[in-house]
């Protein structure tokens, strides 16, 4: 006789949902136009956020949205996004030599009206190469502190008083490139002090009750160097092993799919052979 015993307590490997998410960029029309259009505008809309590609976001249900970069988030300055649309900076986004305009009117409070429309969390990405740790500090009080500064009456006179309780911090973006063509140790400096800098809310204090614990993502190598991506990570974790080690949640490895070489490699219509194939491209 064959017996069979399933073991309900025992669970197996978890993919973590999260790894599924999205990012959004300042680059082309991936955000004005391709998802921002304004209130005013004669397209149909949420807030200002296109109906159809909310809608269409609500579909896929990406669980978390990353922003605000790419590469812009190299040069953002959250200030820049707060506040009277029609006060905000113009600048240009010189983003991989395309020159757009820049008005900022997508800043924070319209990208977290758009996670909330969509259902997913959000995650910010800090700016490492022209920002300061100061600047990283603030953005985080302000979106999060509940009450009792400035930051957070500034938040809630600009329309949200109750706070975002923002979870995921990227620290940088692309730093082995464009970000500031760190290397893995220099990188690994710049971490410990932002991630020292962002306001801890009371976490691990045990006499101070609070959810607001965030989780901190470190960028990873360029994923489309095998060689280099392996040294990077060992040189990067060996910095951040010595002496006293910051909090680190998260490691962003960027990989680019430039092979696409078969003209029956669609968008909309990928085959899982297809996607090895772009994989294994790359490992050679």
């Amino acid at each position: 006789m064959v017996k069979i015993i399933i073991e309900s307590q025992k669970r197996g490997a978890v993919v973590q949902p999260e790894l599924h998410g999205q990012f959004i960029e300042f680059l082309g029309s991936g955000i004005y136009d391709g998802i921002w259009v304004g209130e005013d505008s004669s397209i149909p809309n949420y807030h200002g956020l296109r109906k159809d590609v909310v809608d269409a976001l609500k579909v896929i249900k990406p669980p978390v949205l990353r922003w605000p970069g790419g590469c812009f988030a190299d040069v953002y300055h959250w200030r820049d996004g707060i506040g009277p649309r029609k006060e905000r900076p113009t600048y240009f986004n010189e983003n991989f030599g395309t020159m757009t305009r820049e008005n900022n009117e997508f800043g924070t409070h319209e990208f977290m009206k758009l996670c909330e429309l969509v259902g997913a969390k959000p995650w910010f990405n800090i700016n490492m190469l022209t920002g300061s740790t100061r600047e990283t500090r603030e953005w985080v009080e302000y979106v999060n502190r509940e009450t009792g500064t400035s930051l957070a009456n500034e938040r809630a006179a600009n329309g949200r008083s109750e706070p975002y309780n923002v979870e995921y911090w990227g620290i940088g973006n692309e730093s082995w490139a464009g970000g500031g063509n760190y290397t893995a140790q220099a990188y690994a400096d710049e971490y410990r002090k932002h991630t020292s800098a962002i306001p801890s809310f009371g976490v691990g204090l045990p006499w101070v009750k609070t959810s607001k614990e965030m989780k901190m993502i470190a960028v990873g190598p360029d994923g489309n160097k095998p060689k280099e991506r392996v040294e990077w990570t060992k040189d990067f974790f060996n910095e951040l092993g010595k002496y006293r080690k910051p909090r680190i949640n998260g490691y962003d490895l960027h990989f680019y799919n430039w092979n696409l070489e078969d003209s029956k490699d669609l968008i909309t219509d990928f085959s899982i052979d297809a996607w090895y194939r772009v994989i294994n491209g790359h490992l050679n």
